[in-house]
């Protein structure tokens, strides 16, 4: 059992309620918020010319213009009141880790009372704004001191305490209490950790933002077709490598009409997250942002100044692939006979273990289960990219020799890998670094697309076909 939440710094904040509103911003207009973003950034190239230029630079960059909902002085409190970034006369940088809560948000006209059943309509149109149900839920913590990005995927049928709801699906908190609601949530399921900002951006924007950077190239793992009328939403995807524009990146995430549900959809998520980092986000997207964000700033919703913006964007653009790691709350789906709705049911004690290690949050250390340093009881599955089930058979064999016994072969990962990778389910980066160590190959990722119950998935590639047949003698034969 956890203890009472600790009294969280960021929940308290030492300002007085009349600072509090002072530092409240007034919402701009959406052609004032792109004119200051883009000034700020273009000051930034030339902030060293003049102090004159670096005055007016830290006045538009202070500003939080695409802050579309504001904050009543107790729900500003609930996020942190420090400073995330210092400029210095260039491009902002991050001064210290920061927690940024992401909440994307999908509303239809049946999900708001001033968008009654409309008939002559005769279906549920989604409306752009930010009063619904939280679609994804993701913490992403920027760590500048150890040069990573974390991301904690939570689902929206986690079934945790909401202020005022009680114990209940974690998407219903933005819909009765915004983002500051669905913060308190979020730090109440992960042990009161601090969150510093929000960011809040709508289905519509999402499929915006895709297509102003000229779609995004993912393997989709299977066909997937479903069609609803009553929300005019169509999937219709094709299994195999291509780029997706926005509305496909869409049909992407959205779809969960599977086995898994909407854990299968969280997965979808991370492939394409991580096929955003690695091919979009970079130095040329950091130059493009004021133009960008002219196109998909009526979609989003955050706290963000400006500079905190292109801060965390210029970190971004720095971070080593290996260094983007994908969590998901680990838990269990709920008995349908037990429960009257479908529930994701978190392993507290995982979870705990897992922000300890990954979001650098150590209130329950003494409480945090202690690894065990020996890694061959681990849950192993095994991914086949390779189309050769007599390979499959031989790699179970060589973990057996090593002393790993635990093992599942699981359906075999439809896009071919010259790479094998080597998968922390979890989040347990040691026990899969231990199994890389015991194969003689691979590549570790962080990451929660594998085979769902395992503590590390093996997804078999072409190098160790190669392996096999230059050194059988390796992995003693």
């Amino acid at each position: 059992m956890r203890k009472p939440v600790p009294t969280n710094k960021f929940f308290n904040s030492t300002a007085s309620k009349d600072s509090e509103i002072e530092k409240l911003p007034r919402q701009p207009s959406q052609f004032s918020a792109g004119r200051w973003f883009g000034l700020g950034l273009g000051l930034a190239g030339v902030a060293t010319i003049s102090a004159t230029a670096g005055a007016l630079l830290a006045v538009s960059l202070s500003s939080t213009p695409l802050m579309q909902q504001r904050l009543s002085p107790e729900d500003a409190a609930v996020f942190s009141q420090q400073d995330l970034a210092k400029s210095h006369m260039r491009l902002p940088e991050l001064t210290r880790p920061v927690n940024i809560l992401f909440l994307g948000i999908k509303v239809l006209t049946s999900d708001l009372e001033e968008y009654p059943q409309n008939k002559d309509l005769g279906y549920h149109a989604l409306v752009n704004s930010f009063k619904g149900l939280s679609d994804t839920m993701l913490l992403v913590r920027f760590d500048p001191k150890n040069q990573k990005l974390n991301l904690l995927s939570i689902p929206r049928d986690t079934r945790t305490y909401v202020e005022e709801r009680g114990l209940t699906k974690i998407n219903a908190a933005n819909y009765y209490g915004g983002p500051a609601k669905s913060a308190k949530a979020v730090s109440e399921l992960l042990g009161g950790i601090g969150i510093d900002r929000y960011i809040r951006v709508n289905v519509q924007g999402v499929e915006k933002l895709i297509n102003a950077l000229g779609g995004v190239k993912v393997h989709v793992p299977k066909d997937m077709k479903y069609q609803d009328d009553s929300q005019h939403l169509y999937i219709n995807l094709k299994a195999g490598e291509q780029r997706l524009n926005g509305n496909q990146a869409l049909q992407f995430m959205r779809f969960r009409y599977d086995n898994l549900g909407d854990i299968g959809r969280v997965q979808r998520q991370q492939l394409l997250i991580r096929a955003f980092v690695e091919q979009l986000v970079n130095v040329r997207t950091l130059s493009r942002l004021p133009k960008i964000l002219s196109v998909v700033q009526s979609h989003i919703d955050t706290n963000l100044s400006v500079e905190e913006l292109v801060a965390l964007m210029n970190f971004a653009t720095k971070i080593k692939r290996s260094n983007v790691q994908m969590l998901m709350v680990p838990g269990q789906f709920s008995d349908p006979e037990e429960y009257k709705a479908s529930y994701w049911l978190p392993d507290l004690s995982t979870l705990d273990n897992m922000i300890y290690e990954h979001f650098d949050f150590g209130y329950y250390r003494s409480e945090v289960e202690n690894l065990d340093s020996d890694y061959h009881y681990i849950r192993l599955a095994i991914q086949d990219s390779t189309d050769n089930e007599e390979t499959v058979d031989k790699l179970v064999m060589s973990l057996n020799d090593t002393g790993y016994w635990n093992i599942k072969v699981a359906k075999p990962w439809s896009q071919p890998l010259e790479v094998t990778r080597i998968i922390a389910q979890k989040g347990n980066i040691q026990a899969a670094q231990a199994v890389q160590k015991s194969l003689g190959f691979g590549e570790v990722f962080v990451e929660s697309t594998g085979y769902l119950t395992s503590d590390v998935t093996i997804r078999l590639g072409q190098d160790w076909l190669s392996i096999k047949d230059e050194s059988k003698n390796s992995l003693n034969w």
